[in-house]
């Protein structure tokens, strides 16, 4: 490109864009059909990092989004492009969605990745004018008053001098090895004595924190490079400091584990390790680094393949999440506190009790999780319950979850835990959990070796009279006590029989490799997931071409297997109104004439981060009808989920809850004009205009009676009453 794009108008304009045809032009058919999947993932950390500038938002909420950018492209960064890097280096030529080869989206990624950091660069500027105008100060190159000066000189003698270790860099000293997401200093000093000069490396210790808050009433931040640049000449006496600069390292941080890896808890700590020391994939650096210090660091830890970001801003925008902590209410949304069932709470608290009654659909974080670990924690101390089976994908370090577990097996219980070690960045945790589930009594099962165990799955057996009763929870999301509050996500609660049978396969699917050949109501991956969407598809596509109503909704994280992709194509060419609701990365490509001109697609960013799946088929009647299928599921449309993990799609088929999913739920998100992005036919979003009536979903539920709470709540309009608006299904 000539000249580099002007995004420092985002906000104005409305659009989220980065270019998808970066220095290649793919074969035109995939190019007109798909979107890259790394350049539409691009994108969407592009909307997230509109927000940063959305002026609906308090002040440190635009600056949370703006961390939020940082931390999602420094992940990006260890992962997919590192996976790019090793495919390059491996010779491996496997084509993208939309055509191209490893080292072309290498090419167009890095080319984007510039772009984006370079608006976050330009939102920091901005945003840090204006925390100076509302009392929040970041003095990184600003004088402070005397007093500050002094109390900053204090904590960096007392408190960082004692943990740094300065290490000149010369052929008696190796250069010292730099953790990943590690950040460091160069300092090029002249010997006063002799005008010797030499160049010393201070690594960051990870535990010190990235911002130090200057002791007092008023809020003035320093990041730690910045005050031991400050102070560098307490670390040197004798030197005069020629010039410095600091840096930060991100490594290849994705775990291979090998088909006949024998023990995978040994294994994974083996990778855990491995990771910290993997290839250096970006390098990040200020853009006034001292030249002789620069080119030692270049040649020490750059590649051909290293990413390298020289920035006149901040480096690790990521740590900016530290500044959001201050306690300034007023500059962040106002707090909110999930409600609790109402249901449960009419039963006295037994949650079986409300379950038998009828099943109960929970929307988190508008309502609260703690009725999820309640349900184990009833378990635990019910005499009459034999069993317990629950799988963990994502439990956080501090997990109710796990503690009622644990509290189960001590009560005697049969408890089986099946643990996932390959949830990335939580396998570290994860084997800290399965040791203490184990010694509590747990069976604790690593499910398949090559496939990771997603379905989010919680099954109960309680002894009743004469028989035994099975209560499930089906969820959407992770059994994690943070996320939970911050992610959109479902929670079906049932003692359907069926389902309960079709849990105890799935259970001994995992645990003992015994494919179930047939089940009730459950669709599991890698065995019948996405045949069952097919079917459902298909389904569609013959009532559209036989004149009997027809439609598709569905709610999804991303979207990327062509195959499903396809079918949505062939459904639209039928003539089948299709709506989709996908946050982050969609491959499929809208509005595309003759292809797929009744697809609609948008995006939802807002205050919450949309996470729940859930799948609507017209079946043959008009939006909306009970008769529609209706399902929720763990798997997202992506090779990944159906080919290659075990997840669960769950029918819908009680009225309330049905009705609770396709005209609340999903509805409202299909209706959210003022936190959504619609998708172009070129691939590029843009926001959605308000209109004379706009509508927050999020804001919607907050405000509106528990949905689960009253069986009847909709039919009694204790909840407003939604309708999809004309022309639009």
């Amino acid at each position: 490109m000539d000249e580099a794009p002007d995004t420092g108008n985002m906000a104005n304009t409305g659009k989220a864009v980065l270019p998808l045809d970066h220095a290649f032009e793919p074969s035109e058919e995939a190019a007109d059909h798909y979107i890259n999947r790394e350049l539409s993932w691009l994108a969407f950390n592009a909307r997230v990092l509109a927000e940063a500038r959305n002026a609906n938002y308090p002040l440190l909420e635009r600056l949370r989004f703006l961390s939020i950018s940082g931390s999602n492209l420094d992940e990006f960064m260890m992962i997919r492009v590192a996976g790019l890097v090793g495919q390059v280096q491996r010779g491996i030529e496997r084509v993208s969605i939309d055509g191209r080869s490893p080292s072309q989206q290498l090419a167009a990624i890095r080319e984007a990745v510039h772009e984006l950091n370079a608006e976050q660069q330009s939102n920091w500027t901005e945003l840090r004018a204006e925390l100076e105008e509302a009392g929040i100060t970041i003095a990184d190159n600003a004088r402070v008053d005397p007093e500050s000066y002094a109390a900053l000189k204090t904590y960096f003698l007392e408190e960082i001098v004692p943990v740094l270790t300065p290490q000149a860099l010369d052929p008696a000293h190796p250069f010292p090895f730099v953790a990943n997401e590690g950040a460091g200093l160069l300092f090029t000093l002249e010997r006063e004595s002799d005008g010797q000069q030499i160049v010393e490396m201070v690594l960051v210790p990870s535990a010190i924190p990235r911002w130090v808050r200057v002791p007092g009433d008023k809020a003035v931040y320093i990041s730690i490079e910045r005050l031991i640049c400050r102070f560098a000449d307490h670390m040197f006496p004798g030197f005069t400091i020629k010039g410095d600069g600091a840096f930060r390292v991100l490594r290849d941080s994705d775990i291979e584990i090998e088909e006949e890896a024998e023990d995978l808890v040994r294994t994974f700590r083996s990778a855990i390790q491995r990771r910290r020391r993997g290839q250096v994939i970006q390098l990040e650096m200020e853009s006034d680094f001292d030249p002789v210090a620069e080119e030692i660091l270049l040649e020490q830890m750059a590649s051909s393949e290293t990413t390298i970001i020289k920035t006149d801003g901040l480096i690790g925008v990521a740590g900016l999440s530290q500044i959001v902590e201050e306690d300034r209410p007023e500059l962040k949304f106002a707090s909110y506190s999930p409600r609790y069932p109402e249901r449960i709470l009419e039963h006295d608290g037994d949650c079986f009790s409300a379950i038998r009654e009828k099943d109960i659909i929970i929307h988190h974080p508008y309502e609260s999780f703690e009725v999820v670990v309640d349900f184990l924690r009833q378990a635990a101390d019910d005499p009459d319950v034999v069993a317990i089976k629950q799988t963990l994908y994502r439990a956080g370090d501090q997990s109710p979850v796990i503690m009622a577990l644990i509290a189960a097996a001590e009560e005697g219980k049969s408890v089986t835990a099946v643990v996932e070690l390959k949830a990335r960045f939580d396998e570290e945790q994860n084997l800290i959990w399965a040791s203490k589930l184990e010694r509590a009594g747990v069976q604790v099962i690593y499910g398949f070796v090559d496939w990771k165990t997603h379905a989010k799955v919680s099954m109960v057996v309680r002894r009743e009279g004469d028989s035994y009763r099975t209560y499930c929870h089906f969820g959407t999301g992770n059994y994690h006590p943070i996320t939970t509050k911050i992610y959109t996500d479902l929670s079906y609660f049932t003692a359907d029989p069926k389902l309960g049978r079709d849990a105890a396969k799935l259970f001994n699917f995992v645990t003992g490799y015994v494919e179930p050949r047939k089940t009730g109501q459950l669709a599991i991956s890698p065995i019948g997931l996405r045949e069952k969407l097919y079917q459902r598809i298909d389904k569609e596509i013959a009532n559209a071409k036989a004149g009997r109503p027809s439609g598709i909704w569905a709610k999804l994280n991303s979207l990327t297997d062509k195959d499903v992709i396809d079918r949505l194509y062939r459904a639209s060419q039928a003539g089948v109104e299709i709506q989709l609701v996908v946050r982050g990365i969609c491959c499929l490509r809208s509005g595309v004439e003759g292809l797929s001109e009744n697809i609609r697609v948008k995006s939802i960013i807002g205050r919450f981060l949309e996470h729940s799946r859930i799948w609507a088929f017209a079946n043959g009647e008009a939006f909306p009808s009970f008769k529609a299928k209706v399902y929720i599921t763990s798997a997202d449309a992506m090779e990944r989920n159906l080919d290659r993990r075990v997840e669960v799609m769950v029918p819908i088929r009680n009225k309330t809850v049905h009705d609770q999913v396709l005209q609340q739920v999903l509805l409202a998100n299909l209706l959210d004009t003022e936190q959504s992005w619609e998708q172009q036919s070129d691939g590029t979003y843009e926001r959605a205009q308000p209109g004379e009536k706009p509508f927050n979903c999020h804001q919607y539920f907050m405000t509106n009676p528990s949905l689960s709470g009253r069986g009847g709540a909709l039919e009694a309009g204790a909840v407003p009453m939604l309708a999809l608006r004309k022309g639009a299904a």
